[in-house]
């Protein structure tokens, strides 16, 4: 399937990121329609011109209108949802996710499609430290990356297809990675990162810290503010291997621990020309 002119777009789930979606390919003249619990959020998705159509009702009438489905939802509310409601889907559709783990959803979801479906992974890397259809803003993708996670079941056109949906999109990069593969990096990139920003947070009663503080801390806690239902759900989908991130990063953190308590400051330089080193790989970027 190529994303042509007359192609409909479901979005299922729609919160921040599937809001920022559909304003995007709205923009861009597509049919958008969304599936959401909130009449509310369907009403302003409605009023802000974000959605063509919407209900908080599954009814194979609407659903079997579109041809490609993306789903903005949980981990384990996407797997109910698909195991309730697949039956809806037209012939050929197309489905494909935003969800922050891969490994534990991919595969399940490609094991219990219809024959005549295909999925295709794909997380973007993109969001706010706000939630809900009210904050979304398509200008979040400009700068970001977006990832898709084929397997050896999807089809050329299929993976394509949703490459093609990250580009129009506007994500700056699209990179194709394993879901085992982008589940190692995420454990490391994201979810180990969103863990040290808590345990800063939760270190000290930080109140009163806000009168002294500079920009240093701001910018390693900016995303404490943290969803616990959905974060609580990925480390624990992803357990494995963000634990492993975990002890990498405990390890270097004593290692500069010893450092300090040595006064080893050759061992403290070298620590720190490391980090600046590979600092500047992300500036190049």
């Amino acid at each position: 399937m190529k994303i042509i002119s007359d192609v409909k777009f479901l979005i299922v789930g729609l919160g921040l990121i599937g809001g920022s979606y559909a304003e995007a390919l709205t923009d861009l003249g597509y049919e958008v329609g969304a599936i959401t619990r909130s009449q509310k959020t369907i009403d302003y998705a409605l009023k802000k011109g974000l959605i063509k159509s919407g209900t908080t009702e599954v009814s194979r009438e609407y659903v079997e209108k579109f041809d490609v489905i993306i789903f903005g939802l949980y981990p384990k509310v996407l797997l109910s949802w698909l195991e309730n409601y697949q039956d809806y889907f037209k012939s050929g559709a197309l489905i494909t996710d935003v969800t922050g783990v891969k490994g534990p959803i991919v595969y399940k979801v490609q094991d219990m499609l219809r024959e005549d479906l295909e999925f295709v992974g794909a997380h973007p890397m993109a969001g706010k430290e706000v939630y809900g259809a009210e904050n979304a803003d398509k200008s979040i993708f400009r700068n970001a990356n977006y990832i898709v996670t084929p397997t050896e079941k999807n089809t050329k056109e299929g993976k394509e297809a949703i490459c093609q949906l990250g580009r129009l999109l506007g994500f700056k990069t699209v990179a194709e990675l394993s879901p085992e593969k982008h589940d190692e990096m995420i454990g490391f990139l994201s979810q180990l990162t969103h863990c040290i920003a808590v345990s800063l947070m939760t270190c000290k009663e930080s109140e009163d810290l806000v009168n002294y503080t500079g920009d240093s801390f701001r910018d390693l806690t900016r995303i404490a503010k943290i969803n616990e239902d959905m974060w609580t759900e990925l480390f624990l989908l992803n357990k494995e291997e963000l634990l492993s991130q975990m002890d990498l990063f405990i390890g270097k953190f004593t290692e500069l621990k010893d450092a300090i308590a040595d006064s080893d400051t050759e061992k403290m330089k070298e620590i720190m020309r490391l980090s600046t080193k590979r600092r500047s790989y992300f500036d190049k970027k």
